[in-house]
């Protein structure tokens, strides 16, 4: 896959991003697949943190948490997925400072 290609299949789900960074250019596409890992990271943990949103009362108030980090995870996906398809290198809001990928 070349680089625009590896870049928005990344965003699609978190299997588009193993393809993407197992059978893509890695180096060119290095920006979003750090990016999108980020955000498929933080799906992950909202969806093991809503586990706990079984415990009465302390589990209300982290489901409510959880809510409001997905509403800000998907808006941040968004933002991603159009960067991608556009090719245009912006760092997103608040997680694009994180860098997993090297």
């Amino acid at each position: 896959m070349d680089k625009k290609t590896t870049s928005w299949v990344s965003y699609l789900t978190f299997v588009g991003w193993i393809v993407a960074f197992c059978a893509g250019d890695k180096e060119g596409a290095k920006f979003y697949l750090n990016q999108s890992l980020v955000i498929w990271l933080g799906v992950l943990c909202s969806y093991v943190a809503s586990m706990i949103a079984f415990i009465p009362l302390l589990g209300w108030l982290i489901s409510l948490a959880i809510a409001v980090v997905d509403v800000f995870l998907f808006v941040v996906w968004i933002m991603g997925l159009i960067n991608a398809i556009n090719q245009e290198e912006k760092e997103l809001p608040i997680i694009g400072a994180i860098k997993i990928l090297k």
